[in-house]
């Protein structure tokens, strides 16, 4: 009895689907940081929620691999999407101890969701690579270093064709949505409203895969760095090897030396301070001038200076005088008279 009334008392499939997916909204929408509380309790509500609805999908055996699109009711096929949402949720946690993590569970969700609308011919799209089908492309990948410029440009026109039919099914959602909140859509309308859900959640899967798997490549060059750099840190950290002298035997050493200088048994610090305590320094023995002493020796050199300078002015003057009594008395041409007219 009380097994039948806890059973009451959980919610039901689509009260699960419903506020998950409302949750969602808002953490999309939210105008606070992502990394705030408010933002990040919605993000674990949700993935709480989402967890529940898939765990009640897996027992009530909804989708089967085998079954075609048309062969699922109108009203499950937003099931469908529950991956998808475990995904765009799991991207919105902000942990940075445990990024790596949540990208890759991230990863798993939206892969989790192409996979099923693969099998269910919900788009045409081609399935990106996992960890099962890589292993088998990676000796083609290999032979090519970089990727060449057909696979580039037809990669971006692939961007481009899946951004303008993201958009164009938005703008269809919108148009129907009303219909749907109103609940005065048919069957078929409710059909055409989740299918265009399921191919625009198609595209944004795509696109975060993209995204994740260029960000995971980041991450891990990044932490192989630092494992090249910590290694090197630690090898240059070893304490330095004894010099060691490379002859045959003891005896050779003995009798014919090394056969070069022998290491050094001092520093240079230790050098200056052994002959700086015996006196034998050159510098020693002098007698150093006092502050006193030398600021009187350096305004004795400047008055020097400047008295040799007045007196340099004194000849200056006195030969310019001079010159100016030499040219009075010899006028221009005065010494030159022989070839006059």
């Amino acid at each position: 009895m009380m097994a039948a009334e806890d059973e009451l008392l959980l919610p039901r499939l689509p009260e699960l689907f419903e506020t998950s997916k409302q949750l969602l909204d808002e953490v999309e929408g939210a105008t606070e940081p992502a990394g705030s509380q408010i933002v990040q309790e919605k993000v674990f509500q949700g993935l709480d929620l989402l967890e529940k609805a898939a765990e009640m999908l897996k027992q009530l055996d909804l989708f089967s691999r085998n079954e075609d699109l048309e062969e699922i009711a109108s009203t499950a096929l937003k099931y469908l999407l529950v991956p998808a949402f475990q995904g765009a949720l799991t991207m919105k946690q902000i942990n940075p101890s445990k990024h790596l993590d949540h990208l890759q569970r991230a990863r798993e969700h939206f892969i989790n969701y192409l996979t099923e609308c693969r099998c269910h011919h919900v788009a045409e799209f081609e399935l990106p690579k996992t960890k099962d089908n890589s292993a088998e492309n990676h000796t083609a990948n290999s032979s090519m270093a970089y990727p060449s410029l057909v696979a580039m440009a037809s990669q971006r026109q692939a961007k481009i064709e899946r951004y303008k039919q993201k958009k164009e099914l938005e703008h269809r959602l919108s148009t129907m949505k009303s219909a749907m909140e109103s609940g005065q859509a048919d069957d078929e309308r409710v059909r055409e409203y989740y299918l265009i859900h399921l191919q625009r959640w198609i595209d944004i899967s795509l696109e975060e895969i993209e995204s994740i798997d260029q960000e995971i490549k980041i991450l891990r060059e990044r932490d192989s760095s630092r494992e090249a750099s910590t290694s090197n840190a630690s090898r240059l950290e070893r304490p330095p090897m004894k010099p060691f002298i490379l002859t045959r035997n003891t005896a050779q050493a003995k009798v014919f030396g090394a056969g070069y200088p022998s290491p050094a048994t001092m520093t240079v610090s230790d050098w200056y301070e052994q002959h700086r305590k015996c006196g034998a320094l050159p510098d020693q023995g002098i007698v150093k001038e006092t502050p006193e002493e030398e600021f009187r020796k350096a305004a004795q050199q400047q008055e020097n200076q400047e008295k040799k300078q007045e007196d340099d002015d004194e000849q200056t003057l006195y030969r310019a005088r001079e010159w100016d009594d030499w040219k009075d008395t010899r006028p221009r041409g005065y010494g030159n008279r022989q070839n006059m007219g």
